[in-house]
C-alpha cells in the first residue's frame, strides 16, 4: 500500500530504475573528456618535476576542475531525467493513456498515489533544480552557450510527452538527449573543446542503445498505443519491424563504440572486448523479446535498461584503460 503523496509514491514516481539511462552518457562523455586531457596533465606535472617544483597542488587543482563539472553534470542529467519522467506520468494520465489495462509498470498518477496537483508541483520544482545546476555548470565554466543547450534540455523534457511520443517521434529525442547532447557536452564542460568524431560516434552509439527502452515500452504496449491515439513506430510499422529495430539498434550501438575506440589517439584494442560482452547481453534480450508478450516483457525491459548501462560503463572503462 502506497501513501498518497508520501516519500515512497515520489520515490516511485521519479522511477529511480531510469536514471542508469541518464548517468551512462555522463560516463561516457567524462571518460573521453579525461582520456583526452590526462596525458597533458601528466606531462606538464613532469615538467615541474623535473625543474624542481612541486607538481601536487597542480595536479590536485586538475582533478577539481574535472570532479565539479563532471559531477554536476550527473546530477543534472538525473534531474532531467526525473523531470520527463514526472511530466510523462502526469500526462499520459491527463490524457487517458495509462489505463486499467496498462501491460507497463504501475504510474503514480493512474494509480494514485499522487495527486495531480502534487505532482504539478513536483515538475516545477524539480524544473527548477535542473535549471539552478545548469546555471552552476555555467558559471563555474563561465561558457554562456551552456544556457541555450540547457533551456533546450528543459523543454526536450516536456515536448517529447507533448508531441514527439504521440506522433512517433520520441525515438529521434532519445538520440539526441540520451546521447548526442550529454556525451558531447559533458566532454565540452570539461574539455572547452568541440567534441570529436570519435567522442560523437560514442554519443550516437549510447542514444541508440537507450532508444532500444522506448522500442520494448512501444513494442509491449502496441494494442493501448494504438487504441490511445498514440503512433508510435511499432504501432505504425508493426511489431515485426518493432523487433528488426531493437536487435539493428544495439548491433550499430555496439559497431559504433568500437569505431570510436579504433579512431580515438588512445585506441585500446581490449576495448573491442568489453563492448562484446554488451552485445551478448543484447542478443540475449533480443531472444527473450521475440518469445515474450504482454507483461513478462517487463523482464526485457529491465534487462534493456541494465544493458543500456552496461554499455556507458563498457565504453567508458574502454577509453579510460
Amino acid at each position: 500500500m502506497v501513501k498518497k503523496n508520501s516519500l515512497k509514491a515520489w520515490f516511485l514516481a521519479s522511477r529511480p530504475k531510469t536514471l542508469t539511462g541518464a548517468i551512462a552518457p555522463v560516463l561516457i562523455g567524462g571518460a573521453i573528456a579525461w582520456t583526452d586531457t590526462v596525458g597533458i596533465i601528466l606531462q606538464r606535472s613532469r615538467e615541474l618535476y623535473i625543474i624542481g617544483e612541486d607538481s601536487s597542488f597542480y595536479l590536485g587543482s586538475h582533478y577539481l576542475t574535472f570532479a565539479i563539472p563532471f559531477v554536476l553534470c550527473i546530477i543534472f542529467a538525473m534531474l532531467m531525467q526525473i523531470d520527463a519522467n514526472l511530466v510523462n506520468d502526469w500526462w499520459d494520465y491527463r490524457k487517458g493513456s495509462d489505463r486499467s489495462d496498462r501491460l507497463g509498470p504501475e504510474r503514480a498518477c493512474a494509480q494514485g498515489w499522487i495527486s495531480e496537483p502534487a505532482i504539478i508541483i513536483g515538475i516545477i520544482v524539480t524544473t527548477i533544480l535542473a535549471g539552478c545546476v545548469g546555471l552552476l555548470i555555467m558559471f563555474w565554466k563561465m561558457q554562456w552557450e551552456l544556457l541555450l543547450v540547457g533551456i533546450t534540455c528543459m523543454l526536450g523534457c516536456f515536448i517529447y510527452t507533448f508531441n514527439f511520443s504521440y506522433m512517433g517521434l520520441g525515438d529521434i529525442l532519445v538520440l539526441l538527449f540520451f546521447g548526442i547532447v550529454p556525451v558531447g557536452f559533458t566532454y565540452y564542460v570539461i574539455t572547452g573543446g568541440i567534441w570529436t568524431l570519435y567522442v560523437t560516434l560514442a554519443g550516437v552509439g549510447m542514444g541508440l542503445a537507450t532508444d532500444n527502452l522506448l522500442i520494448v515500452n512501444n513494442y509491449r504496449d502496441v494494442d493501448q498505443d494504438r487504441e490511445s491515439g498514440k503512433n508510435t513506430i511499432v504501432v505504425r510499422f508493426g511489431k515485426s519491424f518493432g523487433l528488426k529495430l531493437y536487435l539493428s539498434f544495439g548491433i550499430i550501438a555496439a559497431l559504433l563504440g568500437i569505431a570510436a575506440l579504433i579512431i580515438s589517439p588512445n585506441s585500446k584494442s581490449y576495448g573491442i572486448i568489453l563492448l562484446s560482452i554488451y552485445l551478448a547481453v543484447h542478443l540475449a534480450n533480443y531472444k527473450k523479446m521475440k518469445s515474450f508478450t504482454g507483461k513478462d516483457l517487463n523482464m526485457v525491459l529491465g534487462t534493456t535498461a541494465l544493458g543500456i548501462f552496461l554499455y556507458g560503463i563498457t565504453v567508458a572503462l574502454a577509453f579510460l584503460l
